[in-house]
């Protein structure tokens, strides 16, 4: 972790302490974003940097193999978390933390919910033409007729939540989301 300079042993111990307590915090509550808590605590170690840093960098800070240390930036990179960058005179790939909380809050509800959407409207719209099929083909069966319906009905409902569920995502894409809960606090 990045020292400051010009301090005293006494402040530098605070720093550090306050520094600790924040990575632990965040690697414990990663498991919101699927993340396992060493890559939260990697998360916070680059959030405390005040550079770039490259993979050997982190693996020697958190003590993990090149091997962890990729994978666990890979995911992070994948969830907009972290994001590489480029600096004049380095070969190697540097990473540092997206510090926009709220985009990345953003995006990677938006993600996993658009992730999630699309795969269980799919499955709706495919077994409401099915049980629409068999309601037709068995027009004659009331009881048959019924269960239909009913099943028809809940799939409608399904499909009526998704639908909504696609336009909220739609406010996280667009950033219309903070039009309607401005990221800053009116209270101060």
């Amino acid at each position: 972790m990045e020292h400051a300079e010009g301090l005293g042993s006494e402040q530098e111990l605070v720093i550090q302490k306050a520094r600790k307590r924040i990575i632990e915090s965040i690697g414990k509550n990663m498991d919101l974003y699927g993340i396992t808590q060493s890559t939260g605590h990697l998360y916070g170690l680059l959030f405390f940097q005040n550079k770039p840093m490259t993979l050997d960098e982190m693996g020697e800070a958190m003590e993990m193999s090149k091997t962890s240390m990729s994978t666990a930036v890979r995911t992070l990179v994948d969830l907009k978390m972290v994001h590489k960058v480029w600096e004049k005179g380095s070969r190697k790939d540097l990473y540092e933390v997206e510090m926009d909380w709220f985009q990345t809050f953003a995006d990677y509800f938006s993600l996993k919910w658009r992730k999630a959407l699309e795969i269980n409207l799919s499955s709706l719209r495919k077994s409401r033409t099915e049980l629409t099929n068999l309601l037709k083909q068995y027009a004659d069966d009331s009881s048959l007729q019924s269960v239909l319906n009913t099943d028809l009905e809940k799939v409608d409902e399904a499909i009526r939540y998704y639908s909504w569920l696609d336009r909220l995502i739609e406010t996280f894409e667009s950033g219309d989301i903070f039009k309607l809960v401005p990221k800053e606090d009116s209270q101060g």
